[in-house]
């Protein structure tokens, strides 16, 4: 099965004070079709930075990307973004929602930055909407918006053009544990239909979801074996 995700001794090195700083070491990690992958770290342990290499918001120091198959290195910034918005549906750390469209104009601005055609989108928008508990809101502003709701909207944005892979930045951030829960069996439910789901968190309601666990620590990310992987039925921080 080909893998949607696929990166190999990746490196990502700054300068700090003169010396050399790794925020990503020697990573390697696959996501295929049906995966729901956990990468579980502290804050500061690299984990967004590996989410941007993925998508092809940065460029690793060393090593290879390759997202739907094609290898990052070889392809310009257009041609980056174009994959991005075709294959993955991305919910950044920040929600990122554009405050003069409504909630519901914002979950639908993927379907035409993508130059989709054929039925109006109007009734994913908001099918979506009521999958993560915000169908009453659909005519809000950002502005009105607490930070849980804010970063459900950014999870209904990222689904609506139906991405082959789903790669999240700490979705269960600032949400309470029946919302969280809803956010995690939303991305099984993606798996569970074939799709794939990355997402990288510092709290474990996503554990028992999960078909594989990565831990990172110190820009290090290292699998844990199957049978060592303990069922977490708490959502409690690191």
């Amino acid at each position: 099965m080909e893998n949607l995700i696929e990166i190999r001794s990746a490196g990502m090195r700054y300068e700090r004070g003169g010396r050399p700083f790794w925020a990503l070491r020697n990573a390697s990690l696959s996501v295929a079709a049906g995966d729901f992958v956990t990468v579980l770290g502290r804050s500061g342990s690299g984990k967004s930075t590996l989410l941007n290499i993925i998508v092809g918001l940065l460029t690793p120091t060393e090593g290879e990307v390759f997202l739907a198959g094609k290898n990052l290195a070889g392809l310009t910034d257009a041609a980056r973004s174009e994959l991005r918005n075709a294959a993955v549906g991305y919910v950044p750390q920040s929600a990122g929602l554009i405050p003069t469209l409504t909630v519901l104009e914002n979950v639908r601005l993927p379907w035409y930055i993508a130059g989709t055609r054929g039925a109006e989108p109007e009734g994913r928008a908001a099918e979506l909407l009521a999958k993560v508990g915000l169908a009453d809101l659909a005519d809000q502003y950002p502005g009105a918006l607490s930070g849980g709701e804010l970063r459900r909207v950014a999870i209904a944005r990222a689904l609506m053009c139906s991405p082959a892979v789903v790669v999240a930045d700490e979705p269960t951030s600032n949400l309470d544990p029946a919302s969280a829960q809803t956010v995690v069996e939303l991305f099984r439910g993606i798996a569970l239909d074939g799709g794939a789901v990355l997402m990288v968190t510092h709290d474990t309601f996503s554990l028992d979801a999960s078909t594989r666990i990565f831990d990172m620590a110190g820009g290090t990310l290292t699998a844990r074996p199957a049978a060592s992987i303990e069922t977490k039925d708490s959502g409690q921080g690191l």
